[in-house]
């Protein structure tokens, strides 16, 4: 799939690339670590997607973040998500 000139897919693309698949088929995030140009080996973590979270950082625009990983680290991640989206402590 070409992406032209950006750094991501939309979600409607990505909405028409998993229509072409079957409803109840897990889907998986593929994280290719770096490869070096003289290595045979590529190494792929696989995470299940465990959520998605929109994600706006630079107020150009929402993102979507599919959310995976070790559960541990998942369930560390959304407890600190959840600190950030109360606000700041009142005294």
């Amino acid at each position: 799939m070409e992406l032209d000139n950006r750094t991501g897919m939309t979600v409607a693309e990505l909405i028409d690339i998993l229509s072409e698949h079957p409803g109840d088929a897990v889907v998986e995030m593929a994280i290719i670590a770096p490869v070096q140009e003289d290595d045979d080996d590529i190494t792929v973590d696989r995470y299940v997607v465990d959520g998605v979270m929109p994600w706006d950082e630079d107020g150009e625009g929402e993102t979507v973040w599919m959310v995976g990983g070790n559960d541990d680290d998942v369930e560390v991640f959304l407890d600190a998500i959840e600190v950030v989206d109360e606000g700041p402590p009142t005294s």
